[in-house]
């Protein structure tokens, strides 16, 4: 009889927004039932969270350590098959490093890790184990950027000249921003990056993805603008491409009034796209020799990629969780996949998007902490 993919997930107790996210994505795709986990450091709090959930009382773990020993002492068809990290970046890094060794599969919240030397151990950990490795950049599950990967990749936009991000965000624009900015804006917890851990990495994330080029130079100017914030709050960072293509990424956290204005411009010696995070349904096509097109989701025209991910028709909005539910989605079907002995073929980030995100964070640390013009990654 087919069962369901069963779940754990460390974080995500009362009041965390992400962890929230992360469940309903994962019960929009219907064969994925959360049974296990630990929901925050505060054992009585983390039961009350779980008895909302439908999860038993005998599954709920002081700590993951705990949870892992008691998971592999039940037997091989009852324990959970993945674990679901949603905690702040700092325990990122030992929990799914610990996972993996313990034979589970793991889909992590980014950023991976707190530094490049904690992904590359990470990335042995993972071929060690032989599991899964899921990073949640939940932009990549959108249709329309999926069209415009696929787009670049058929050359319709020509040689990649320019690429243009902006994230604004308005959030922390308050030095009272409440307890969700609060891990946020500390080093211990977050890292050596605020703002740029938190939202510029899905920004470079998503240029890698979209276009497959790789950063070779970065520029940067962080700045923090609320008095005694330890972390960058905002930032500006210049772009050099393996291709010589140049971009920018402008992201901010202390642009009042932003909400989650995410766009990416990719421009070529042909045609430029250009997607929107709060109009995802649109792909804008530009070009110099006819009137510029929009690309809907789910209509005639688009890729086979970008259809797969859609689970509506065109005229019935999706959004940010039916994104976030197009990676476990991914994810689920390796699982499958990997219980009927076939190999993963899921589309979906993963330890090298890790590696590559901390990379970047390390050199636009360095680059505005220097005086150096340029810094290679």
């Amino acid at each position: 009889m087919k069962q369901k993919i069963r779940m754990g997930m460390v974080g995500g107790g009362a009041g965390a927004f992400i962890g929230d996210v992360h469940r309903r994505a994962a019960r929009l795709c219907g064969d994925i039932e959360l049974v296990a986990g630990v929901f925050g450091r505060n054992p009585e709090s983390s039961k009350a969270c779980a008895r909302d959930l439908f999860v038993p009382e005998n599954r709920v773990y002081t700590d993951y350590e705990a949870m892992i020993k008691g998971e592999l002492a039940l037997p091989a068809d009852k324990r959970i098959e993945f674990v679901s990290i949603v905690t702040p970046n700092q325990w990122h890094f030992p929990i799914a490093n610990a996972f993996l060794k313990a034979g589970f599969n793991v889909l992590c919240e980014k950023p991976m890790t707190l530094n490049s030397k904690q992904a590359l151990e990470l990335k042995a950990t993972l071929e060690a184990s032989g599991k899964l490795f899921a990073l949640m950049h939940n932009y990549t599950g959108y249709p329309m950027v999926k069209q415009a990967k696929q787009m670049i990749a058929d050359g319709v936009l020509g040689k990649l000249c320019k690429i243009n991000v902006e994230y604004s965000l308005g959030w922390l624009a308050s030095p009272n921003a409440g307890k969700q900015a609060v891990w946020r804006v500390d080093p211990k917890q977050a890292g050596i990056s605020g703002c740029m851990a938190d939202i510029g990495t899905h920004a470079e994330q998503l240029i890698n993805y979209i276009t497959g080029l790789k950063i070779t130079e970065v520029s940067a100017d962080l700045a923090t603008f609320v008095e005694g914030r330890e972390l960058d709050d905002d930032g500006t960072v210049l772009l050099r491409f393996c291709n010589g293509a140049r971009g920018v990424i402008f992201a901010s956290e202390v642009s009042t009034g932003e909400e989650n204005n995410f766009i990416i411009k990719i421009y070529g010696t042909k045609a430029a796209v250009e997607w929107r995070q709060q109009s995802p349904e649109d792909l804008i096509v530009r070009s110099n020799d006819e009137p510029m097109k929009i690309y809907r989701r789910n209509w005639a025209g688009t890729c086979d990629a970008a259809r797969k991910v859609c689970n509506l028709p065109a005229g019935h909005p999706e959004g940010f969780l039916e994104a976030f539910a197009s990676i476990y989605r991914s994810f689920a079907d390796d699982i499958h996949a990997q219980r009927a002995g076939k190999a993963p073929v899921g589309d979906y980030p993963g330890i090298e998007d890790g590696i590559s995100e901390m990379r970047f964070l390390e050199a636009i640390v360095e680059n505005s902490n220097g005086d150096k013009k340029w810094t290679k990654l």
